[in-house]
């Protein structure tokens, strides 16, 4: 009995460690590569603030759409692959749009409360009319004023060098 609660606090104790430590991972600054034929930038450098928020000190953006609807991936796409050939991961900050080209920068703003995300295009879509934008769960709830919405107008602008 003795032995199976040593054995049962080990696996608490192992995996309390591995989330701590990889939430401390997630709030270090985010390197991000951008391919060459897409932007003519090598790195850009976005540093996620302490609520999520991201800065954009010394970057260039270019107004592509203001007031276009936006919303986010469902759970179940999670671990699928993409357009542009990778796997979907509603953790990370990614977007679907349906023309802008694979591996292109984009800062998405709610325009309810100023919010902003940088997120990057790999794969298409979404498949509604009325949307302009699919964003990550993790980038959509970053932004959103009510998290319980699924849905926001946004303001998109794409990062150039």
């Amino acid at each position: 009995m003795r032995n199976k609660k040593n054995i049962l606090l080990s696996i608490l104790s192992v995996t309390l460690f591995s989330c701590f430590t990889y939430v401390m991972s997630q709030s270090k600054s985010v390197e991000a590569k951008v391919s060459q034929d897409t932007l003519k930038t090598d790195k850009l450098k976005i540093m996620p603030l302490n609520d999520s928020v991201f800065s954009v000190e010394g970057l260039k953006l270019k107004l592509y759409k203001k007031s276009a609807h936006a919303s986010y991936y469902h759970d179940r796409f999670n671990g699928k692959k993409t357009a542009s050939g990778g796997r979907f991961n509603n953790n990370k900050y990614t977007a679907a749009h349906k023309k802008l080209p694979f591996g292109t920068k984009v800062k998405v703003t709610n325009e309810a409360n100023g919010k902003f995300v940088i997120v990057e295009i790999t794969d298409r879509g979404p498949f509604v009319k009325t949307r302009e934008i699919d964003l990550s769960k993790r980038a959509f709830m970053d932004i959103a004023k009510n998290k319980g919405a699924g849905a926001m107008t946004v303001t998109i602008e794409t990062v150039e060098k």
